[in-house]
């Protein structure tokens, strides 16, 4: 891991996006779109910072949402299509939606009945959400397709023709995968739901795709697009969230402590459970600069988080050098899942963000204090 900012410019814990990172992993997207013609999208539940939003629309065509405040985000901050999806949207919420989003996939065939025609009245494109019931990965609470799933309609739930008004269907089962999973899955989508693709105007084939890691077969992402494409005569949408700031971020945390009752320990200024909570999750282990496994280096350490919570664990890390207190760590990969995530939890200041310019320049774009931390009390 490489960075090309100086991390003591701003005070931690920050997170911060470097741009020239950004606009490359744009480029890669850029590429697949102009090979194809597909339509690449924002998932804004991953990353929904707004301030690079114009630069992001420079590149891709709009974004999703997956409710009506990411959807307002989007269509205020971004522009371009503005598509939604949620497993149960809020009649109070719905009309707005309609006015506001381009295209609406809905959950179950009953959502359908009961919001199509007032999305169809807006000029909204409609579309059903199957699970083609095919995983590919072993994270259970990130599988779509997991035994007993919510998202989306099995084959099962097909009793014949599509309804009038619905003009694409919608499938999301992937998580931080190469294309080999999605042409697996798009044989069992074509399988199952094969009789259904003609007369389409589009797919979407959802996110999860890691089309910027380094060893991504972006050449069968492509062919599969276009193959799909010429084959049912529709539009292919992407909606990636993690690929558009794949090693782009960056969180920027300080050591406050030491403490040693036979197992090194360093606490820092930052929190697994706050700040990166998919540590916890996934569970997960983030990068870490000039650091490597338990035992690689001479001088080992646990680092934890300043919250009451005991299992508030980043890991175990090994460094040249022994830590000491105000030494400045560098987590890799951390603008998706971790802005849109971060939480107050016993208190805990929110980190800052800021942007690492490519013109070499840093600027904070925002600070958090107590007021942020009261506002969502009472």
């Amino acid at each position: 891991m490489e960075i090309n900012f100086d991390i003591y410019k701003l005070e931690t814990p920050y997170i911060i996006v470097d741009e020239a990172r950004l606009i490359r992993n744009l480029e890669i997207l850029k590429g697949v779109i102009d090979r194809t013609g597909c339509k690449i999208l924002l998932a804004q539940k991953a990353f929904s910072m707004f301030s690079l939003y114009p630069k992001i629309r420079q590149y891709l065509h709009g974004t999703t949402a997956s409710g009506l405040y990411e959807a307002k985000l989007g269509f205020e901050e971004m522009g371009g299509e503005t598509h939604i999806y949620s497993p149960a949207f809020d009649e109070r919420e719905f009309t707005e939606i309609a006015v506001i989003c381009n295209h609406i996939v809905f959950n179950s065939f009953a959502q359908w009945e009961k919001f199509g025609k007032i999305a169809l009245d807006a000029g909204c494109r409609c579309g059903i959400r199957i699970n083609p019931e095919y995983s590919t990965q072993q994270h259970e609470i990130y599988d779509p397709c997991a035994p007993a799933s919510r998202l989306g309609v099995p084959i099962s739930g097909f009793g014949g023709e599509l309804p009038d008004g619905i003009s694409g269907l919608h499938f999301h089962t992937l998580c931080e995968q190469n294309a080999d999973a999605l042409i697996k899955t798009l044989a069992a989508v074509e399988e199952k739901f094969g009789r259904y693709l003609p007369g389409l105007q589009w797919l979407n084939f959802g996110g999860g795709h890691h089309i910027t890691r380094e060893d991504y077969d972006v050449e069968a992402l492509v062919a599969e697009i276009n193959r799909v494409q010429e084959k049912y005569d529709l539009t292919v949408y992407l909606e990636p969230g993690e690929a558009v700031v794949l090693n782009a971020g960056y969180l920027v945390a300080s050591v406050r402590e030491i403490i040693d009752y036979g197992t090194p320990i360093a606490i820092l200024d930052t929190s697994a459970a706050c700040h990166m909570p998919d540590v916890l999750e996934m569970p997960y282990r983030p990068p870490l600069l000039d650091s490597g496994m338990p035992g690689e280096k001479e001088y080992t350490y646990k680092l934890g988080g300043t919250t009451c919570l005991a299992g508030d664990i980043i890991g175990a890390y090994s460094f040249d050098k022994p830590l000491s207190e105000g030494d400045r760590l560098v987590f890799g990969d951390m603008a998706h899942y971790t802005m849109v995530k971060t939480n107050t939890f016993n208190g805990m200041k929110l980190p800052s963000i800021a942007i690492a310019g490519a013109d070499g320049e840093i600027r904070l774009v925002k600070s958090f204090g107590y007021e942020n931390f009261k506002a969502r009390l009472s």
